[in-house]
């Protein structure tokens, strides 16, 4: 069972956050300012890192720069509400592996955190997936088809990424729902679909192949 180390000062965000996770199965400790971040990060205790940047004493860009070069190597995923692109890249760039602006839903935190936790044998996870003439940079959130940029929504992106970890594998509408949406749907919703969809028209219309009654495949 995985264990998560929370770092935030907003009582009422902590809660739901904590909440949401020891749901789904995680065993998680919340902490509320930089330095005790920082100490419990570097014990090795923990599996990943929910990391707010506006903490009291320590700033979570300071912890993450301490926690990197302290050789920490557990997947952050900073949960702020700084949402520039200036903040977003110094996160990526400082070592974050993921990032989520505040107000976020709590199914999205879920996806990531799932996605991140994947590699938890040890090895960490490659910076760019390539799958044919197609890749995604992990750190920067850019999509590239056949050199070309690709702009993605935050959804869009994730769901790419599942499909890229398991080229040519198909993967079912369940399995798309619970890593991508973190929580299962009405049977009936067709929101898969809809955003196999959107990525067809993005990444091309032969990229993404239907295979009737299991799912989705991406074509290598």
């Amino acid at each position: 069972m995985n264990r998560i180390l929370i770092a935030e000062d907003e009582e009422r965000i902590a809660s739901f956050v904590e909440r949401g996770l020891r749901s789904n199965g995680f065993i998680t400790t919340v902490v509320g300012d930089g330095e005790t971040a920082y100490q419990e990060g570097v014990s090795g205790s923990y599996d990943l890192l929910v990391l707010d940047i506006g903490l009291p004493r320590v700033d979570g860009f300071t912890v993450l720069r301490r926690l990197r070069e302290a050789r920490v190597t557990m997947p952050v995923v900073i949960l702020t509400a700084r949402d520039s692109v200036r903040d977003t890249v110094a996160g990526l760039e400082g070592g974050a592996d993921d990032y989520i602006a505040k107000p976020f839903a709590f199914e999205e935190l879920l996806a990531r955190v799932r996605l991140r936790l994947r590699g938890g044998d040890g090895t960490p996870d490659a910076t760019i997936l390539r799958v044919g003439e197609l890749s995604l940079d992990l750190r920067t959130r850019r999509a590239l088809v056949d050199g070309q940029s690709v702009e993605l929504t935050a959804r869009e992106f994730v769901l790419a990424e599942v499909f890229c970890r398991h080229p040519d594998q198909v993967l079912s509408r369940e399995q798309l729902l619970s890593q991508v949406w973190g929580f299962d749907f009405d049977p009936g919703s067709n929101v898969v679909d809809v955003y196999i969809r959107y990525l067809r028209r993005k990444l091309g219309p032969d990229r993404i192949q239907t295979v009737r009654g299991m799912g989705y495949r991406l074509l290598p």
